[in-house]
């Protein structure tokens, strides 16, 4: 069994080029003027990427083709993980994993799907792609992870109060040793007396936002702790983009200065279930503001409930992919 790193070689991000302001959201989900302003003036919500005229492999396949840059790359890869939030993302027919395989052409991996963990599958994603390497992978050999989902309903756009949930897609090429950024920690809690989500009742969903900047905290300092550092050795938190609400009450629970944790991309894009960290790390790669050596935290709660961070130190060489928002050239 080999004992490498976790090196994400490359990570890629697509959001559809269609930009929706969250008013215009106000009859679909429902919403009252006051949760309206809620969303605006609270939680720091302005616009969504959403397209309901593309397809889910629309949304998913152009950032995992951008990662798989040529053929020998592609010949590389011995696992695909479709890591998602929402259980049944397409008919029962199609298993949607199998099926990004095959249309990426991938036919010798192993191709399967993980969604228990909801919006932290992501990264549990990542964990588990380099597991199956160290236990079963040659030398070069890589992992394709891949997230996207999109809003299909209503009932799974907006998360009451909290969240409206936009389009977008993320993949990451993972690999052992590699080029690119190294996985230093990874660090998770699941509380499952709240593993209703979104059909808690009233006591325990007002015990969960309670607990919610208390328990991400301490998870976010056991990844940077496990990784050997501490705070000041973070450049940045790379965070998802729930809302502004619940990352000033962690931003405060930690005690860091607001500006350690990256939030522009919450008004921008809002919650894209499990890409956002991945979708952050494209945006700050393209700004110039990821430097090669210096560590980051990436960190984000799924319903039900998992808490998860993640320590990884940025690579000279981790720039071969990059965010594309072109939804007419999105994969047929």
């Amino acid at each position: 069994m080999s004992t490498g790193v976790t090196t994400l070689e490359a990570i890629a991000s697509f959001a559809p080029e269609r930009r929706v302001p969250i008013e215009d959201l106000v009859d679909r989900l429902g919403l009252r003027r006051t949760k309206l302003r809620l969303f605006q003036r609270v939680h720091g919500l302005k616009e969504i990427r959403f397209d309901p005229e593309l397809s889910l492999f629309d949304v998913v396949l152009p950032a995992a083709r951008r990662v798989l840059a040529d053929e020998d790359t592609a010949s590389r890869v011995r696992h695909v993980l479709y890591a998602h939030t929402t259980q049944a993302v397409t008919p029962a027919h199609i298993d949607p994993a199998r099926e990004i395989r095959d249309r990426l052409g991938l036919h010798r991996a192993e191709a399967f799907g993980l969604s228990q963990q909801n919006c932290a599958s992501g990264m549990a994603a990542v964990d588990v792609a380099g597991e199956l390497l160290r236990a079963e992978g040659g030398p070069g050999d890589c992992a394709l992870v891949v997230t996207g989902e999109q809003a299909f309903s209503p009932k799974i756009q907006l998360i009451e109060d909290v969240a409206i949930m936009g389009d977008a897609g993320a993949a990451c090429l993972v690999t052992l040793d590699g080029a690119g950024d190294a996985v230093r920690s990874y660090a998770t809690s699941t509380l499952g007396e709240f593993s209703a989500a979104m059909l808690l009742d009233e006591e325990r969903a007002l015990r969960f936002s309670k607990v919610y900047a208390p328990e991400l905290a301490a998870v976010m300092r056991r990844a940077v702790a496990e990784a050997g550092l501490g705070f000041a050795d973070i450049d940045l938190v790379v965070p998802h983009n729930v809302n502004l609400q619940s990352w000033r009450q962690t931003i405060s629970e930690l005690g860091i200065p607001r500006e350690q944790v990256f939030l522009e991309n919450v008004e921008r894009f809002g919650h894209c279930f499990a890409s956002d960290v991945f979708l952050n790390h494209t945006t700050l790669r393209e700004a110039g503001r990821l430097v090669p050596g210096r560590h980051y935290l990436f960190a984000t709660v799924g319903l039900g409930a998992t808490f998860a961070a993640m320590v990884i130190t940025h690579g000279a060489s981790a720039t071969a992919a990059g965010t594309r928002r072109d939804a007419g050239r999105a994969a047929a």
